[in-house]
């Protein structure tokens, strides 16, 4: 299976028929992941996981993850309960501001979770049904995007102040409400320095 990865010269067609993998037979990716992780680690995270995240409306196949938009305020809860699995030990969330020095990429920043994830199981042995990858999406300020009819986020401009405040606020205490104290949550950039006061 390896033979079929390596026939690719471009690290994003390489990406794509790992994510390709992923969908079909998460156990062979996996499997093949964990065996030639020195190899793949770079294909399915950085560096190839920003080019991916920055054409993720072209080469966007099925969702993964869990979207939760702006629109879902005063629903999080809701929208956490609906996610299949119940048994989540790690999340992995992004609002997708800052994403590897590449700027705002909104709702595409949804590769970094994907990926993160896809390492907690690879190399730390985390059940893949037990991980959870989720994008808030509060909008973009990237005009690219927002004038990109294949860009899957909401098309204005970034909630700030109060409004974000509040958005994350219920959703920790959402996640808190639905997971309890068994879930680890990896916050990533800009996030961070919003969400601390409620990890």
């Amino acid at each position: 299976m390896i033979q079929h990865v390596r026939q690719y010269q471009v690290p994003l067609q390489k990406y794509m028929a790992m994510m390709d993998l992923q969908e079909r037979n998460e156990r062979l990716f996996y499997k093949l992941l964990i065996e030639h992780v020195e190899e793949l680690l770079p294909v399915v995270y950085a560096p190839t996981v920003g080019e991916a995240c920055q054409k993720y409306g072209s080469i966007f196949m099925r969702p993964r993850g869990l979207h939760i938009s702006l629109k879902e305020k005063g629903r999080i809860l809701e929208v956490l309960r609906n996610w299949p699995e119940k048994n989540i030990q790690v999340i992995v969330v992004t609002d997708g501001e800052r994403i590897l020095g590449l700027g705002d990429l909104g709702c595409q920043g949804m590769g970094i979770p994907v990926g993160k994830l896809s390492l907690y199981t690879a190399l730390g042995g985390v059940r893949p049904s037990a991980c959870l990858p989720i994008t808030i999406d509060v909008g973009t300020n990237n005009e690219n995007l927002l004038n990109d009819e294949l860009y899957i986020g909401l098309k204005q401009r970034r909630a700030t102040g109060q409004e974000y405040a509040e958005l994350m606020h219920e959703f920790m205490s959402a996640v808190k409400q639905n997971y309890e104290e068994k879930v680890l949550i990896q916050v990533l950039a800009n996030m961070t320095s919003h969400l601390f006061y409620w990890v």
